[in-house]
């Protein structure tokens, strides 16, 4: 390779900016940032702790799973970037529509479109992205990219509440619709593109192609009946949901458990921003573990850690404890989504990545917003968190062995060399 061709900086990268930003609006600020209306939809609408979970789990339930495979679809015969422009609109508009409604029903409804949006173009869509533009530094590109969804989630609290105090809640969430539309439109336009082959390049900026996988015979059906034939295809399923289930239930309730425990708002606020800037070294740090060591260890030693933070709660009136939290369990967050691909990949490979991403991350969604409801309903029948907090306790060490379970690939019709290849070699 020439001293220009090593100079000139891949477009892998271009995209992995491109994806940073996808999950630092769609994903970090809407999914971390959301719960921060919470108490304004209480305060000023008259809705309870579970009705204000129950919008997303309600989106999940009904368009989750025939979005989700919709999307794994559409990724894999037009690609992730015009997947990625329809969904942003429907993320964007829905929140600027929220700063008008006044009835229960109305933020239901929304709810459900914004649901639509986030599965067009958030994890399955990015996480896609990223697979067909890296093979060997796969894990790094994700990790990268996910410090988007870490950096957002980090934002956004402090940041809606001052805008929530500056301007109300309903031109907060007109603001920050605005933003998505502006930034992420000419993003999908003008830089992202789908995969390598677009541009005339090769994954990784490699000189010569890699092994192109055998397609999977008989479409979309055929793909998911093979993979669910597969234990280690529910493994991931159930260890997922479990745990990130778990995790969700913790964020959205965060900011809710500690002004119960006597903190203020904009103390409340301060902490999630610790723990999701926590995340961003867990990020960081995760990604080159799963480059180098077997990639469902690394899930489930991070899964774990989540667990076992939980307890810390117990005692979270006590600032240290909270601040000990926060950083714990947020630095274990770091393998949240992104691992979820990397070992889909090294089970399954590549070539159908994105139908099985998306039946995958349709269901751990449910799981993602189940949990946050079953906590708001604990709390609204006995008045604590403190069981709640148990049970997501047991249900995240549940998920990580679920993952630590994951035997080593068969070579099926949907294993490419490529992904025998990694698991070989990062079985260690």
């Amino acid at each position: 390779m020439t001293n220009a061709a090593t100079q000139k900086i891949f477009y892998g990268w271009w995209i992995v900016v491109a994806a940073f930003l996808n999950l630092f609006l769609a994903v970090g600020v809407i999914f971390y940032g959301f719960p921060v209306f919470y108490p304004a939809f209480v305060q000023a609408l008259g809705f309870s702790r579970g009705q204000v979970t129950q919008g997303f789990l309600l989106g999940f339930l009904i368009v989750g799973l025939p979005f989700g495979l919709l999307t794994g679809i559409l990724i894999d015969r037009i690609g992730a970037r015009a997947v990625i422009l329809s969904g942003v609109g429907l993320i964007g508009l829905p929140l600027i529509a929220m700063g008008h409604m006044h009835h229960f029903w109305q933020y239901q409804v929304l709810c459900v479109i914004e649901v639509i949006g986030y599965v067009l173009a958030g994890p399955i869509s990015n996480q896609v992205l990223i697979a067909h533009w890296f093979h060997e530094r796969r894990g790094r590109a994700m990790g990268y990219a996910y410090l988007g969804l870490g950096l957002g989630g980090a934002a956004a609290p402090p940041t809606i509440n001052w805008l929530i105090r500056s301007v109300g809640w309903r031109h907060a969430l007109e603001i920050v619709g605005a933003v998505i539309l502006i930034v992420l439109f000419p993003v999908g336009v003008f830089l992202t593109r789908s995969t390598p082959a677009d541009m005339g390049l090769n994954p990784d900026g490699a000189l010569a192609p890699a092994a192109l996988e055998p397609a999977a015979a008989g479409g979309v059906f055929s793909v998911i009946g093979t993979a669910m034939r597969d234990r280690n295809f529910w493994l991931i399923l159930a260890g997922s949901a479990l745990v990130i289930g778990a995790m969700n239930a913790v964020i959205q309730h965060f900011i809710f458990f500690l002004v119960s425990n006597g903190y203020s708002s904009v103390s409340a606020s301060r902490f999630l921003s610790v723990l999701l800037l926590a995340s961003l070294g867990g990020r960081v740090i995760v990604g080159y573990i799963a480059d180098r060591f077997r990639k469902k260890n690394t899930m489930a030693l991070f899964y774990a850690l989540l667990g076992l933070a939980i307890p810390i709660l117990f005692v979270a009136h006590l600032p240290v404890a909270a601040f000990s939290f926060a950083v714990i369990f947020g630095f274990a967050m770091g393998a949240d989504y992104m691992l979820i691909p990397l070992v889909t990949a090294e089970c399954f490979g590549v070539k159908s990545l994105g139908k099985l991403l998306a039946l995958i991350i349709a269901g751990y969604s449910i799981g993602q917003w189940m949990g946050p409801w079953v906590a708001g309903r604990i709390f609204d029948r006995y008045g604590s968190y403190d069981p709640a907090w148990k049970f997501m306790c047991g249900a995240a060490l549940l998920g990580a062995a679920a993952i630590y379970a994951i035997r080593k690939p068969r070579a099926t019709i949907m294993a490419s060399p490529e992904a025998l290849v990694i698991e070989t070699s990062s079985a260690k």
